[in-house]
Formats: C-alpha cells, structure tokens, sequence
C-alpha cells in the first residue's frame, strides 16, 4: 500500500522582502551622501541672510594665517594647498566641459577682500559665474 503525500513542499525563495531591504538601504544612503559637508576645511564664514540656490561644481576657499600674514588656497575643500600662480589653470582644467562654470568661494573672514577680489578678477577673465559663501545669521 503506497500512501503518497498530496502537498508539495515548494523549494521556490521569495525574493521581494529582499528587494524592500535593498530598496531602503540605497534611500538611505541616498540621503545620507548628500548630508556630508564638502568642505573638510573649518572656515569662518561672513553672516548673510541671504542664502542663493545656485549649485557650484567647483569650490575655492581661502584660509588666512593672520601669524604669518600668509593665503592658502584650496580646491574643493582638498587639505593641500595650491599656490594662488597655478590656481586659475586648476580651475580651467576643472571647468572647462562645465556647461555653465560656477565657483564659489569660501573666505575667511580676516581675509583682507583683496585677495577674494584677486579670485573674483579669474573668474572674469574665463567667464565663470561666481558664488561668495557665508554662513546663515
């Protein structure tokens, strides 16, 4: 007498509750990534209440030595300087496929505004848009 089993057990994995955890990870760090400051430099920045929308691909920011009466200058937020000679080739190389170059420009505030002047004064020559960072009142 043979019995014989009339439900199978199916060996089939769902895989939606996979794609839920996946789905939520990647909001997650979706989220996350853009919450990060690109500025790894600590600058002071001039208090402004008015703060615009435009998004720059490029960053300069000036950090002043008030000891040492010396500038440095960075690009993107990057912990090694470049000297002010070579800056506006870096940012031609950095902005030359832009199809709307904008900069924008972060300045301490014992930064004398002749050398932001000095920066603004590159963007002139190539044509690029500038944005002077501050921070909110």
């Amino acid at each position: 007498m043979a019995i014989r089993r009339k439900t199978k057990v199916d060996s089939g994995f769902s895989m939606s509750s996979m794609t839920d955890i996946v789905f939520l990870l990647l909001i997650f760090f979706l989220v996350t990534s853009t919450l990060i400051n690109p500025n790894a430099l600590k600058l002071l920045l001039p208090k402004s209440t008015n703060q615009i929308s435009a998004k720059a691909t490029v960053s300069v920011s000036i950090k002043h030595y008030p000891s040492k009466n010396r500038f440095t200058y960075h690009l993107n937020g990057k912990e090694t300087p470049i000297m002010f000679n070579s800056l506006e080739e870096e940012l031609q190389i950095l902005l030359d496929d832009q199809e709307d170059p904008t900069f924008s420009i972060y300045a301490d505030k014992t930064v004398p505004i002749e050398q932001v002047v000095n920066v603004m004064n590159i963007a002139k020559r190539n044509k690029y848009k500038v944005i002077l960072a501050t921070s909110p009142e």
